[in-house]
């Protein structure tokens, strides 16, 4: 492998490709000459890591702004496939759209995951998605996250939820992020998206790698490490999503895996 920084990682993902098209890392690989591309994609794929794209950001509100959701997955599935990539992280922000809790949020995703699985198959491409943890909470009365696990789940491999960003003292003990989440965001622990319904082997931890890479919501690393151990203790094994590049480098997935994945 080229660069042995992302050892450790089974997937690495390009932010961003926007509603415009791509954007900062998304945007570099297109630049790349066809055999550069090709040269960098075998290294990885011999290293065992999937290399895909991250979408939309914090950067799009794609419902709010009226997006059309087939036209807008059909562009990004002919990016991916032209650019030989192994699949799509949906890192879907539009929080005044999830927010207004009518369900215009929950349809567009259901529409867009629909149309994005009809051109990226499954078992040849990954489809993922990055909620916020919050969005599964019963607040959401329009149905949240947790009514488009019940319309598209089947179509998405794994969620990377984003246990941060959601306050001060949020998801920051094995407690608040495992088995019970604070009265702010209630049920949105590991274990209660799996109780809600949620397949237990699709909820992805996800953490900044830094107290710098997000306002709140940081973990150490050996902290987290033995919060992971713990959840494994308890029968789930999904695995652990980090924000961002190059901060969580080799030494920082080698940590947090020693206790529930040890190479």
């Amino acid at each position: 492998m080229k660069n042995k920084i992302k050892q450790g990682y089974n997937v690495f993902a390009l932010s961003f490709w926007l509603i415009s098209g791509p954007a900062d890392q998304a945007l570099d690989w297109t630049t790349l000459s066809s055999s550069t591309r090709s040269s960098i994609k075998s290294s990885y794929t011999t290293a065992g890591i999937k290399l895909i794209v991250s979408a939309f950001g914090s950067t799009d509100a794609p419902t709010s702004t009226g997006t059309d959701p087939t036209t807008t997955a059909n562009n990004l599935a002919t990016f991916v496939i032209q650019y030989g990539l192994d699949g799509v992280d949906v890192d879907y922000e539009d929080f005044n759209a999830m927010n207004a809790m009518d369900g215009s949020a929950e349809a567009w995703l259901a529409t867009f995951t629909t149309a994005l699985r009809e051109k990226l198959s499954a078992g040849q491409y990954i489809i993922t998605h990055a909620p916020a943890a919050p969005w599964f909470s019963p607040k959401y009365t329009s149905g949240g996250y947790l009514k488009v696990h019940q319309t598209v789940g089947s179509l998405i491999d794994w969620y990377n939820v984003q246990f941060y960003n959601q306050g001060s003292s949020e998801y920051t003990t094995c407690t608040g992020l495992l088995t019970a989440s604070s009265p702010t965001w209630p049920k949105t622990a590991v274990f209660q998206l799996s109780a809600a319904g949620v397949t237990l082997n699709k909820i992805v931890i996800g953490k900044p790698a830094t107290s710098t890479d997000a306002s709140n919501g940081y973990m150490s690393p050996s902290t987290l490490a033995n919060c992971l151990g713990t959840a494994v203790g308890e029968g789930w094994n999904a695995g652990v999503m980090v924000w961002q590049y190059p901060d969580a480098a080799a030494s920082w997935i080698q940590t947090v895996r020693s206790v529930a994945f040890p190479e």
